[in-house]
């Protein structure tokens, strides 16, 4: 760790973390700002039948974010409607560190497709920041079902050139 500023690595997501990974997406004010997530995020069995299948597509990337080698989330491109998208994860108690700001930076090291998209709630601002400190640009917006809201909300949608 220097300055506080925990050294972040990532690797490649294996399905012994998925037991942890599932926990950090069962905190409620996570959700809510996430979103749009699984209709039931407490479902386990549906949560490991999902992840297991994502593992095992040659198509996504999926990345352990690890804080000081200590696992804090996870990270991933995925193809969504013919675009490379982003997505990403954090447990809460590491918000606020520039971790996920530093996943993302590494990430990008990795993953070379171009353009790549990010989705994000209207008024979750740290992941806006996070995108944004990673030369993602507002594209435009749309609306959706949020499951976690148990509405239609807004998310603002980022690209990556």
């Amino acid at each position: 760790m220097k300055n506080n500023i925990p050294e972040i690595k990532l690797r490649p997501t294996g399905e012994t973390d998925l037991e942890l990974l599932f926990q950090f997406q069962l905190d409620p004010e996570a959700n809510h700002l996430a979103a749009f997530t699984s209709k039931d995020s407490t479902d386990k069995t549906a949560y490991f039948t999902k992840f297991k299948k994502l593992l095992a597509d040659p198509t996504i990337n999926n990345q352990t974010i690890l804080a000081d080698d200590v696992i804090v989330g996870s990270i991933a491109k995925f193809i969504l409607e013919g675009d490379a998208e982003i997505t990403y994860w954090l447990d809460k108690g590491f918000w606020g560190r520039g971790i996920g700001t530093k996943a993302l930076q590494e990430f990008l090291h990795l993953e070379k497709t171009r353009p790549l998209f990010g989705r994000v709630a209207f008024d979750n601002y740290g992941s806006q920041r996070v995108l944004e400190k990673n030369g993602f640009e507002v594209v435009g917006s749309d609306s959706g079902y949020a499951n976690a809201r148990k509405e239609e909300i807004t998310e603002i949608i980022y690209k990556l050139i």
